[in-house]
């Protein structure tokens, strides 16, 4: 490979004292020229569309078609003169090429022999072998290439991939990839598409106006023409760049930004810009440079590079969630943090600490601190309020559903609880103060009956009764001061001698007894209110015995009672029955009767009066 212009030189003996130069017309055409490169002239290379590749093609052909025949004629000992053109090498640069018959390639000088370039000298000193650059890594392969080793050279191929912003080819070479025609880019919609090899760009949709320049937000910006290397006005004149163009003024002294004509007026000298009274940094720190100044902000602020001013750093908006446990507030220079609701800022300035509310007394009775937050309750006898959930207010137990319940008789409402009251007479209140109890008058000795009469507790009061005994009838135990809800006063037939009225009537027994009722207010079922017990037991009736049969004669007002019969424990029993409500106060004589019936006839009869006494009130 020859670097410079080609001269192929001959000698007889191997070493030329006055070296010939061959014609470059003896390179097939092929130009030579002194920088280095080879422009080939002829057809024979010109495929070869890489600098290199030329360069290899030019250096094959003159070593074939020149150096090669020189070479063999020095081997001969024969003479160059057949081949040299005449010229000689006195005013070209010329590399001289010694050849010696020992030699594959080439001698230098005392019959030492060196190998062309891509070649080596083996151990024998005179034959040559090819040296692999790809191997030795001694190539100028690019990244993205891959090295091929050739005799005396190599070649560089590109690898299948073509990287980011291009594409393989059929024909294994790259294309480049119009991002904006097959709309992958990512602009902007205020931004046009423009494609650049292996990439694109985004410009602006409008387009400033000449003067000036587009910044990467598209924003237009004044192009000072004067600040330019060549200047655009003529030597001799002055530039004044102005608001989108320049003005020259000839030999006027005139000044630039950040700068102001001396007091003789003849040069420009620094403004210096924080000392002046217009506050340049607003308050900020100022250092004054030649031509300009520039703004030390204060922390929380930043500097403007385009506007030259300090602009506040939203903290919040940058560190978000990182500054505060609760709420940021961006101010002038700093931040502010802040708590929710139930909370308050604790001393660090950033964390919440929880507020404990019940302090302020918020509630009208009880309050009750909670993590961020308070709950009022009240005490028994009070419910919080649905419309501020602060307030106690009273609960009327009495006008509850249940309020019915409560008590007895009367419920009564009072703040925060409620009290019972019973009649004002015959009662008193029960020591769970809601029940009303029956006052025994008979027992504490407060009746007023005589002592004729016996005495009988009624619901609420009390009744004298005096059971005389009808003609014919004594009674079959004493007499009694007072009679309890059991008792039972009987009289027995006892007939004068030879009375046959007497004898042949068939009552033998009249009683007396007494209960008390109260007034149902809820009548849903018959109340049983006297057993009537029979010694007849219940295998009875059969032909020798009587059938006991019950009725009512008197006293069943409004038919409120019924008398049904049943067995128990292997006797009959009468079972007098209320059947329908009685509101009191109210008061009867059942005349009951236990008919013994023999062949359709009674063969004799018990009368029971029962002294029915139905209270006012339903306890």
């Amino acid at each position: 490979v020859y670097l410079y212009n080609v001269c192929v030189c001959y000698s007889k003996c191997g070493l030329l004292s006055a070296p010939k130069c061959i014609s470059t017309k003896h390179c097939m055409n092929f130009n030579c020229v002194s920088n280095g490169l080879f422009s080939i002239s002829s057809s024979f290379c010109v495929f070869f569309s890489n600098r290199i590749a030329q360069e290899q093609c030019c250096a094959a052909v003159l070593e074939d078609n020149s150096c090669t025949n020189g070479i063999n004629m020095a081997k001969d000992q024969g003479t160059c003169d057949a081949l040299l053109s005449g010229s000689t090498c006195e005013t070209k640069t010329a590399k001289v090429l010694y050849v010696s018959g020992n030699c594959a390639q080439r001698c230098v000088g005392n019959n030492t022999c060196a190998c062309f370039a891509g070649y080596k000298l083996k151990p024998d000193g005179k034959n040559c072998e090819d040296i692999n650059e790809c191997l030795l890594g001694s190539h100028h392969c690019r990244p993205g290439e891959r090295c091929i080793n050739t005799m005396g050279s190599y070649r560089c191929q590109r690898e299948v991939s073509c990287g980011t912003g291009y594409e393989l080819t059929d024909s294994n070479s790259c294309k480049d990839i119009d991002e904006c025609e097959t709309n992958t880019h990512n602009c902007p919609k205020d931004f046009e598409c423009q494609n650049t090899p292996g990439s694109f760009r985004c410009h602006p949709s409008a387009q400033c106006q000449a003067g000036y320049i587009q910044d990467a937000l598209g924003s237009c910006i004044d192009i000072n023409e004067c600040l330019s290397v060549a200047g655009p006005c003529p030597s001799g004149q002055l530039c004044i760049n102005t608001v989108g163009s320049y003005t020259c003024q000839r030999n006027s002294v005139s000044c630039g930004r950040g700068y102001h004509l001396n007091e003789e007026g003849t040069r420009c000298v620094d403004i210096d810009e924080c000392a002046g009274s217009d506050n340049a940094c607003a308050g900020h720190g100022c250092i004054n440079l030649v031509g300009s100044y520039r703004c030390e902000c204060r922390s929380g602020f930043t500097f403007n590079s385009i506007t030259r001013v300090c602009e506040d750093i939203n903290e919040c908006r940058h560190f978000p969630g990182r500054l505060c446990a609760h709420k940021c507030d961006n101010v002038l220079g700093s931040y502010k943090c802040s708590c929710t609701t139930g909370f308050k800022l604790a001393s660090d300035g950033r964390n919440c600490d929880d507020l404990n509310e019940c302090e302020s007394s918020p509630c009208s009775q009880e309050c009750a601190n909670v993590y961020g937050s308070y709950q009022c309750y009240c005490r028994r006898g009070y419910q919080l309020s649905d419309v501020d959930g602060i307030t106690c207010e009273d609960i009327d137990e009495c006008a509850l559903p249940t309020g019915g319940h409560i008590c007895s008789y009367r419920c009564h409402n009072t703040p925060g609880s409620f009290h019972c009251t019973c009649p004002a007479k015959g009662y008193t209140l029960a020591p769970n103060g809601r029940s009303c109890q029956d006052v025994d008058e008979c027992v504490t000795g407060t009746h007023t009956c005589s002592e004729t009469e016996s005495c009988f507790n009624i619901q609420g009061g009390f009744r004298c009764l005096n059971f005389d005994c009808p003609p014919n009838y004594r009674r079959s135990s004493e007499t009694r001061a007072r009679v309890d809800r059991s008792d039972t006063i009987r009289c027995i037939k006892s007939c004068q001698p030879n009375d046959i009225t007497c004898v042949l009537d068939p009552v033998h027994s009249v009683s007396h007894t007494v209960i008390s009722l109260p007034t149902f207010r809820e009548f849903n079922k018959p109340e049983e209110i006297v057993f009537l017990r029979s010694v007849t037991p219940s295998h009875y009736p059969h032909m020798d015995s009587p059938e006991l049969i019950y009725d009512i004669q008197e006293g069943n007002i409004h038919n409120s009672f019924d008398i049904i019969k049943r067995v128990e424990h292997g006797m009959i029993v009468g079972v007098v029955r209320q059947v329908k409500p009685l509101v009191g106060p109210a008061s009867t004589v059942l005349k009951l009767a236990m008919n013994y019936v023999m062949n359709g006839v009674v063969s004799h009869r018990n009368i029971i009066n029962v002294h029915v006494f139905v209270s006012e009130f339903w306890f």
